[in-house]
Parts: C-alpha cells; sequence; structure tokens
C-alpha cells in the first residue's frame, strides 16, 4: 500500500521456512530468525531475509526505498507462515544516532573496500547517549565478568563537549550485587532484550567499526577497555570481540559454542585508534586503523548481536589499573 503524502510504502513478506540444498530433516522444520534490516534498502533487506531462509512473498515499492521498521522486530524467531511487515520511506530522516539520507554513501568503512550502507550513526555530540544506547548490563550495575573489581555507574559516562563519550574508571569506592568493589567503571550497550524502554540496536553481517582513544599506564593500554558485539544466547551465537586491552595489550578474540580463538596485536598502543570488524556469512576480518590485522573463518555464527562498549578493571591486572577515561567518538555499521 502507497501513501504518497508521507512518501511510504508498506509491505508485507510472507515468512516461511526454506530449506538450503543439502539440508537435513532437522533442518528444515527450524524456524526462521528475522534477520536486521532496519536502514537498508528493500532490495538488500530481501536478500538478507532469503539468507535467513524465510521466503519473501509479493514485493511492492522501488528498491531505492529504505526499511523505516519492521515487526516482529529482528532476531525474533517467528513459525512458517507468519508474516514479516516492514516500512518502508523513500528517504530516510535523520536517526536518533546522529545518521541522514546523505551520509549513507558519504560515510565508509576505514580501509575496507565495497559497496556499504551505513545503518548505524552513533556519534556523542550531545549531553546524554543516543537513544540507542543504555548505561549499564541490563540495567545494572553489577558487573559482567567474576574477575571485575568494580561497579558500574552512569556518572560514569560524561561528555565533555568535544564530540567524545568518555567511559571513566574511577578509584572511588562502590556497591552492587550485596558487595563492594574498590572502582567504579562503565559499560553501555544496545541490547533491544535487555528491558529497555528504547528499540536498542543489533545486527546480522557488516561492518562494525568505532574510533577510540585507549588511555595509557606505562606505555601499556590501561585498565580493561573493550569494545565488542554479543548474540542473545551466549555463546552459542557469539561474541565478536572487535578490541580488548588485557594485560596492557589489545586483543581481538571471537567466542562460539566450541570455545574461544583470540588474537593479541602488539604493534598496537594507547591512544586514538579505529576499530573494525567486517562480519559476513562464515568468515569475520578485522581491521586496526584501517589494516587487516586478522581473519577468521570457521564457527563464526549467524545470530544477531548486539554492541557493546565498557572501561572495566581486572582483578588480575594491578600494574596496568589508572583511573582515567576510554574515550569514543563515533561507533557506525554498514551492511551490503
Amino acid at each position: 500500500m502507497r501513501n504518497l503524502r508521507r512518501g511510504l510504502i508498506i509491505i508485507v513478506a510472507v515468512a516461511s521456512v526454506v530449506a538450503p540444498l543439502g539440508a537435513s530433516a532437522h533442518q528444515i522444520h527450524e524456524w526462521c530468525v528475522v534477520p536486521n534490516v532496519k536502514g537498508a534498502k528493500l532490495g538488500a533487506a530481501e536478500k538478507r531475509v532469503r539468507a535467513a531462509y524465510c521466503t519473501i512473498g509479493r514485493i511492492t515499492g522501488p528498491r531505492s526505498a529504505f526499511v523505516r521498521s519492521e515487526a516482529p522486530k529482528a532476531g525474533r524467531r517467528i513459525k512458517s507462515g507468519t508474516k514479516v511487515a516492514l516500512t518502508l520511506a523513500l528517504k530516510l530522516r535523520p536517526s536518533s544516532t546522529g545518521g541522514t539520507g546523505s551520509l549513507q554513501s558519504a560515510v565508509q568503512p576505514t580501509g575496507i573496500a565495497g559497496s556499504w550502507h551505513l545503518v548505524l550513526n552513533s556519534t556523542f555530540n550531545g549531553t546524554t547517549l543516543p537513544p540507542d544506547w543504555r548505561a549499564g548490563w541490563f540495567g545494572r550495575a553489577a558487573p559482567i565478568a567474576s574477575t571485575e573489581i568494580d561497579c558500574y555507574s552512569p556518572n560514569n559516562l560524561t561528555f565533555p563537549g568535544d564530540g567524545t563519550l568518555n567511559l571513566l574508571v574511577t578509584a572511588q569506592s562502590s556497591n552492587c550485587a550485596g558487595s563492594t568493589q574498590p572502582y567504579t567503571a562503565a559499560l553501555i550497550s544496545t541490547n533491544p532484550d535487555d528491558g529497555r524502554t528504547t528499540p536498542g540496536f543489533q545486527y546480522t553481517y557488516g561492518v562494525l567499526e568505532a574510533r577510540i582513544y585507549l588511555a595509557a599506564d606505562n606505555g601499556k593500554i590501561a585498565d580493561w577497555p573493550a569494545f565488542w558485539a554479543n548474540g542473545q544466547n551466549w555463546p552459542d551465537t557469539g561474541e565478536d570481540d572487535v578490541l580488548e586491552g588485557l594485560g596492557g595489550t589489545a586483543f581481538l578474540s571471537f567466542h562460539n559454542a566450541q570455545g574461544l580463538r583470540n588474537t593479541a596485536v602488539r604493534t598496537l598502543g594507547p591512544g586514538w585508534h579505529t576499530f573494525a570488524s567486517d562480519w559476513e556469512p562464515g568468515s569475520i576480518t578485522y581491521y586496526y586503523d584501517g589494516v587487516e590485522v586478522a581473519s577468521l573463518s570457521s564457527g563464526i555464527t549467524s545470530s544477531p548481536m548486539y554492541i557493546v562498549l565498557n572501561n572495566v578493571v581486572h582483578a588480575d591486572r594491578p600494574d596496568v589499573t589508572e583511573a582515567d577515561a576510554m574515550k569514543v567518538q563515533y561507533v557506525r555499521v554498514w551492511q551490503h
């Protein structure tokens, strides 16, 4: 149905299970999982829904239109025969995270060739978090890892007015989960299923990139900073650690049900850097400052992931613990 006055087009894709060639009887009866297609052009959205083994029904509307919203939301498992409704717009309006229609082609991943469409553009020019982001792990102060000696606080998220978000580690004791910790730290995520009232954000395949400043301690990366993406059912749905500062050294890694594969990038030190991963079906490639540093082609998961930024303290690394900030200029996601 076309609404000429508002420039919107509504399409309905009929979703049912499609068996890939060589699929087993068990695979044939698996439900499809709705991929994230928000912000994508109609043609690209159709390809992603098909790749998730959901067939597409009759499509109306120009291929140049963008997907403005989808229902059910990305990641929701749906039975054969139910419908995926996509609301399209002829031109994207400015997004809550700073993206505009003209920005879709103007801003491209650093050093990663290809035809890319910007679907998330989180910038930090204001005084509060963009709507896709929420402070705390599921909104709570308790830390994720048992090896952390901190609690999370929204007070450790600051906006100094220079276009960055600062995630602070402070030598201030804090209380959470019934215990007192010697430090206070910061974490934010876009997890749409953490009980939030805002939509959040997750994606399946594409380039995830951020420009980040890593604090220093005697020439090493201070504290335990990280930039990563996580699936909803860890570790089965994967974890992509684009950057993790461990013991003063930069690491990248990918978690799945079979375990962990990680790589140390010892040539990278503190300061400003661009970190990215290009997640494709069956592979993931990592780029630091626009240069490829690692690539993995086994055990790569295919379920949607949300994004996490954190700066915390590891109990076993007092030698690199420093009350300082991890600074973030932007977080972006592109898809084909």
